[in-house]
Order: C-alpha cells, then structure tokens, then sequence
C-alpha cells in the first residue's frame, strides 16, 4: 500500500469520517493504494446520546448499537479492535494493547470521557453515562434498588435506596432525570411501593438547568422535570460522594443527602489517548487538540482532528466548536475532503466553517425542547415538533451509517416496542396484540383472494380478452351516475359490476345516486356512488391512458394482463394461506386492490381486503405458519451475500 490512514476511535466522527474517506478512495479508483483502519475498543458503535433510554427500561440495550464490521463490510475498511494507549507521533505509529498501527495519516476521533474535577469519592462512587456498558449497569442497579427497597423494612434505608440524584444539569443529567420521572411509577407499581418514597433529584452548579438554551426555554424544561416529581437544586457544589451519601454546598452551608444512587453527568474531557495527544499537538482546554482551520493538528499536518477531540474556533467565533454530534458529523466530510487533497495532490483543501442548527432534548419519552434554524434565525419548536425532529435526524444519521436496516430497527425499538406506551406517539404504534390473534383473519384473506382468482379462470380470463367489457362497463356505469346522461349504457354497467361482486347485479339495474365526488389537481377522482350497494373508485388519469392506449386496444396486452391478474390473485391466496412470504404477499395483496379500485372500482363487499392486507403487512405470519421456520432460514442465507451486506439490504 502506497498510503495508510488509521482512524483512532468509531464514535461520530470516526465512523462517518472512515465512511467517507472510504467512499472518495473507491471513487477515484485508489482503493488498491490506499489502506483504511478504523480502532476502537468496542466492536459496536454506540450511539450516545441515546444511552438514558437504556438505562432507564425504555428500550433494549441494542438499540443503541451498530455493528462496525456491519457497517464497513465491503466498504475498504479494515476494523480493528484494540486500546490504543498512545501514539509516537515521531514515527508514525499508533500503539495498543494488542498491536501496533503504522500511518501516512491519522484521524484522531476518540472521542470523551467524565471528568470529575477533583471531587471526593465522585469516580469511585457515582455512575456515570458515557458509554454501553454504563447504561446497562446503571439500569441493572435502579432495579437492584427497587427489588432491595420491596424488602426493606426501615423506612429511612428504603427511602434511602429510593433516591436518585443526577448531579449536572446539562442535556445529559435532564434526558436521564427525565427518564427516571418516568420508569419510576412503573417500578413502584410492579415492587407495590408508595411512590411518595421516591426521591428524584436534579441539581448542578449553575444557576438553570440546560443553560445552553434561552431562559424561557430553559425555564419550560424545569417546570416539566418539577411536574414529574423531579426536585432541582440550582447553585450547589457538590463536595463528596460515599457509598450512601452526597455532600453538597449551597449558600454556604454544607449539606447531604443519604442516596444509594448518584448518576454523574456534570462534563466531559477528552479521552486519555486524545490528553496525551493534545500535548504534543497542541494544548487546549480540557485535553483538545487545537487545530488549523482544515482540521489539521497545527504542529503535526499528518494528523487530522474531529468530533470531541477537537478544538477549533471558527473566524468571527468566540468560543470553539462544541462537543455534540452535529461538529462530528460537520467535521467528518471536512477531514475527508482534505485528505483527499493530500493524497491525489488534486483539489483545494477546504476550511472548517460550521453552521450549527440547534439543539433538541428529550425529558421522558413523550416530552421534547428544541431550539433550531439558522445562525441569527433561531427558534423553540413546541413539545410533540421538537421530538419528532429528534426522532427524525437520528434515522438521517442511520441512513448514513447502516442504511434502511437500522432505520427499521430504531423505529421497531422506538415506536412497536416501545415499553409502557412511552413514546411521544403514547402506545398507538406498539405491537402488544399476540400475532397468532391475526391467524384466521390471514387465512380468510386468503381464502377470498384464491376464490378470486379460480372464480376468474371458471369465466375464461385465461382463454379469451375480457378487459374491455370489464373495464369499460364499469367506467360507463360510474359515468351513467355522474352525468346522468348514460341511461342506454346501466345494462352493459350492471354487467361490469356483476362482473366485480355480483350482490350488485339487481340494484345496479335501477341506476344509482352519486353520494360524493372530489378531484384532485384535476388527475384524480375519487367517486363514491349508491346504487343498492356502495362502490368506491379513484380515478386516476395516468392509470386510464395506460389502459385505453396500451392494454385495452390489443388482444395479446389483454391476455397478458389478465393472466398476470388471475396468477397474481391465485399465489397471493395460497401465500396468505400457508403464511410463507406473509409481508410480499400483502403487499401485493394491497397493489392489486389499488389497481381494481382505479380501474373498476371496489364494492363495500370487498371494501374489507385492502385494511386486512395491512393487518397482515408486518407480524401476520408469525404464528402458525411457515415463515415462522423459513423466514429465519431466508435471513441467515441472505445475509451471507456479498452485496447485501455491502449495501445494508437486510433487516436484523
């Protein structure tokens, strides 16, 4: 290999920089000179700001996680599992406890770590929210504290076991606050504890919470904490933490409260190998490495900087880039850019000018704050907007990184599987109904869609064109009703609807009433008629041009058609009977109802088979059925194929 650039640490940064240094390497055709290694501890990627939601019971602990062989798989990327412990900068190589990682360029991502400033018993005894294996044990010890508390019969111990206080007031300490506002009742209710014996406690140093944000926003966040029995202790300095107790000052006076849980959240600094960097690099608070204005180290061009360990201050800025995911995901694209430069030789290198949108917070599940626009056009978005928008860029960022496969797992983990309806949706989207409940509604659906098709070969859709008669009647029928002007057509129309449900064939004879017709940009028409029995037609134009210009005016266009419809109707059947590809099936199941209802129209006997196939569109074959052994055969297999994994074409 020509050239080698290692990527110290898969946090924001790091993945998405790796990706797309990645990406522009197969573009220009480098791929056989250029070696990419990606390192981290972890074989996952973890999505942090995520981490309160597992720690408090809300969803499981893989949600929060992504593969990195998953998400580099055929990509040029080579990932190492390691813990670099430092970096001789002089030659070029990145040290770790398993190997050593020579380089042409470094992409130093390694992300943060709490600080605890010092303070007395704070790394020894509190927990902290930094990473997979803190959120899985701290939601592990709230459960200890809940089962001990049950069996508690000292008031003051229980008590004791039943406070949580989260030191910090930041987005993390609210999020996590927020989320225990919440777990809380549940708990109590499962333990059958009085929930007046809970304490929850939110305090920092400074004097509001969120104080990143405008005091009215800010304001709005605690009046939510307070209203979910959240107490904020503003203006206090923590001293201590023991085993089962919290030291704090405020107005000068020392004071303690007896807890079993303190969750720190009170700042970050760089991790440890970014530290010993930032001395050789270039010292700035906190441990960053200071940089140019293209993300370079200045005393080192080799080494490149982003996400939390860099420290940049943008022309016409006083202050530097923050640590959130929005500089990670800016600085990536500018650090692949850039070194792309250096290795063709070719393109002006670009400097690093954010444009920062705001902020979003969640306190709960089904409570948000957000303060988004532009630079100098800032504004709050209200609660249900706010948690949308949250919900929205995280699935942007799994588009990014993992593709349509964990964009459908973020939103089953979510949305359908949310635990105790807490999601900002409430419990509309959950999956809580038993699938083998759907069982005889599959196989009805089935049933009919096979009588369908059968009833259809019986009348000859095999043997000779039928379409014209079919189609035409019926268009002649809707058209009788709407203008009144078609009176010598009702027969040929009684026909076409005979031909569709014959329950129709009497009280169509008689004509009938239009009960509502609505147009569309003047391209679709949605007609409801009576004429003894409900029918329902969208009309669409497209959909007539294709039929009077290209299928009904030839024979062969007919029969392929109609064997097309009869094949389509019979395998849809004896798919949702025996439940062997349940969601294609409904699927299509749903595409041939469109196509009849824009093209003859449905009646209200049929009216029922569109909602069914929705019922049947994801978990309807679950129970019963031969998905139920085949679907994870199929998966197994399709997984182990090149290009779906490439290209993230499979579903976990």
């Amino acid at each position: 290999m020509d050239k080698r650039i290692v990527v110290a640490g898969a946090g924001y940064a790091g993945v998405l920089a790796a990706k797309k240094i990645a990406k522009r390497v197969r573009k220009a055709k480098l791929a056989d000179k250029v070696e990419i290694t990606i390192i981290d501890k972890r074989p996952f990627h973890t999505m942090l700001t995520e981490l309160h939601e597992v720690a408090a019971w809300r969803v499981e602990e893989e949600s929060i996680t992504v593969s990195l062989k998953r998400v580099f798989e055929g990509r040029g990327v080579n990932v190492v599992m390691d813990n670099i412990s430092s970096v001789d900068y002089d030659n070029k190589t990145v040290i770790g406890a398993v190997g050593t990682y020579g380089y042409d360029y470094l992409v130093m991502t390694s992300g943060s770590q709490p600080i605890f400033f010092g303070i007395e018993g704070a790394k020894e005894n509190s927990f902290t929210l930094w990473s997979y294996e803190d959120a899985v044990a701290l939601r592990e010890h709230i459960m200890k504290m809940f089962v001990l508390a049950a069996c508690e019969t000292d008031p003051d111990k229980k008590r004791s076991l039943l406070t949580f206080v989260v030191v910090g007031c930041g987005f993390t300490g609210v999020e996590m606050a927020g989320e225990l506002s919440e777990l809380a009742p549940f708990l109590c209710e499962r333990f059958e504890i009085d929930p007046d014996l809970v304490t929850m406690i939110n305090m920092d140093m400074q004097d509001r919470v969120c104080a990143i944000l405008p005091e009215k926003l800010s304001n709005k966040i605690r009046r939510r904490l307070e209203k979910k029995n959240v107490q904020i202790i503003l203006n206090a300095n923590t001293t201590a933490i023991g085993d089962d107790f919290l030291d704090y000052e405020l107005s000068d006076e020392t004071r303690r409260i007896a807890a079993h849980t303190v969750i720190w959240s009170a700042g970050i600094e760089v991790s440890d190998i970014a530290k010993y960097a930032s001395g050789i690099l270039g010292v700035a608070p906190r441990g960053r490495i200071q940089t140019d204005n293209f993300l370079r180290s200045k005393n080192d061009p080799s080494v490149y900087v982003g996400g939390d360990n860099l420290f940049f201050v943008p022309e016409g800025e006083k202050n530097a880039v923050p640590q959130m995911v929005e500089n990670c995901e800016a600085s990536a694209e500018i650090i692949a850019h850039n070194l792309m430069c250096d290795l063709t030789g070719k393109g002006v290198h670009k400097a690093y000018t954010p444009k920062f949108h705001g902020s979003m917070i969640c306190v709960g599940g089904r409570y948000g704050a957000a303060y988004v626009g532009f630079p100098g056009k800032f504004f709050a978005l209200p609660s249900f907007l706010a948690m949308f928008t949250k919900h929205f860029i995280n699935i942007v960022y799994f588009m990014q990184i993992l593709g349509w496969n964990k964009v459908f797992s973020y939103i089953q983990h979510e949305f359908f599987t949310i635990r105790n309806c807490r999601s900002f949706l409430g419990g509309h989207f959950s999956n809580r109904s038993p699938s083998f409940m759907l069982v005889p509604l599959r196989i009805f659906l089935g049933f009919y869609w096979l009588y369908e098709g059968v009833v259809k070969v019986g009348a000859g859709w095999l043997q000779s064109p039928q379409l014209t008669g079919f189609i035409r009647g019926a268009n002649d029928f809707y058209h009788s009703i709407i203008y009144s002007a078609y009176d010598s057509v009702t027969t040929g129309a009684t026909q076409a609807a005979d031909s569709v449900t014959a329950a129709t064939s009497d009280a169509a004879a008689g004509g009938g009433d239009l009960i509502f017709s609505f147009s569309i940009f003047d391209q679709i028409w949605l007609i409801l008629v009576n004429s003894g029995e409900y029918a329902f037609k969208m009309q669409v134009r497209f959909i007539d041009y294709i039929l009077n210009y290209w299928v009904l005016p030839s024979e062969s266009m007919q029969m392929a058609f109609q064997t097309a419809v009869v094949l389509a109707e019979i395998l849809i059947g004896c798919a949702l009977i025996a439940g062997l590809l349940t969601t294609p099936a409904a699927l299509g199941a749903l595409v041939l109802s469109l196509m009849f209802v824009s093209s003859t129209g449905l009646f209200m006997s049929t009216w029922w088979m569109p909602f069914a196939a929705v019922a049947m569109l994801f978990g309807g074959g679950r129970a019963f059925s031969l998905d139920y052994y085949f679907l994870p055969w199929l998966k197994k297999k399709w997984k182990k194929v090149r290009f779906v994994r490439k290209w993230y074409l499979y579903h976990d």
